[in-house]
């Protein structure tokens, strides 16, 4: 059974989703892959991969249209800023402040829409890939801390073509002509090995590391490519983890 929402909710998911579906179906052709492998009895974590800005729209875009009202971890501070707030607490969005103690209240709404059978979406990665060829880097623990504390399956989702619409960090879209973008649904990510386990750092990383080996998997096969042998870590490359500026100034160091 898919997640059932307050009228009020399902009104603010269904402005949202009039005002940009349209507009995505404009600028690109879409092809969706086993569709069929998102749960229908449970609540689940979506983990995709992250290589332009335009991908939280493209993979809300994909989980709406086939019934699941996306849920994404949003920063803290815009829940304070008015109607926009509102929006976000209204829709179940979750909260999360990086430099604030926020995980309890995040980890509650989380439970929330799990119980309610709806979809989060994580990014592994937690910022756009560094990678030069645009492959998964290396992750966050976030989506495997939040799946082992909530007993949540993992669903690992690739998607390729959106850089070509909207390229990472670009200013402009580019319309013309049409691009298509092809996203693919995997199957849960077995995490068996990691439950009823202390976690610590050591267990999430691993588990970090099975979720992004299978999205790179379903990656691989939208690109029909060989991926590298080693996933790319912003830290052995002198970039910064986060934010557009890429490259750290030499003079601050590593």
């Amino acid at each position: 059974m898919q997640e059932k929402l307050p009228f009020g909710m399902r009104v603010m998911f269904h402005i949202l989703a009039d005002t940009l579906r349209p507009a995505m179906n404009l600028m690109m052709g879409k092809q969706w892959i086993d569709l069929e492998k998102l749960p229908k009895d449970s609540g689940f974590i979506v983990c995709p991969n992250h290589c332009t800005e335009i991908d939280p729209v493209l993979v809300g875009h994909m989980l709406y249209s086939n019934g699941y009202p996306p849920h994404f971890l949003t920063k803290a501070s815009l829940f304070k800023v008015p109607v926009v707030g509102k929006v976000l607490a209204g829709s179940l969005q979750i909260p999360v402040d990086r430099a604030g103690p926020t995980a309890r209240r995040s980890l509650e709404v989380a439970q929330q829409v799990l119980d309610k059978n709806g979809a989060i979406v994580i990014y592994p990665e937690g910022t756009l890939t560094r990678d030069p060829d645009l492959w998964p880097m290396k992750g966050h623990t976030g989506a495997a801390r939040l799946a082992l504390q909530t007993g949540a399956p993992v669903i690992p989702v690739a998607h390729w073509g959106a850089q070509e619409v909207f390229p990472r960090y670009a200013k402009m879209v580019k319309l013309f002509p049409r691009k298509k973008v092809r996203m693919i649904v995997g199957d849960p990510v077995d995490l068996d090995e990691f439950r009823g386990r202390p976690i610590d750092k050591f267990l999430l990383d691993a588990a970090t590391e099975k979720i992004l080996d299978q999205i790179t998997i379903l990656l691989a096969g939208l690109r029909n490519e060989v991926p590298p042998k080693e996933r790319w870590d912003p830290s052995q490359h002198n970039q910064t983890v986060r934010g557009r500026q890429i490259d750290k100034d030499p003079e601050v160091g590593s």
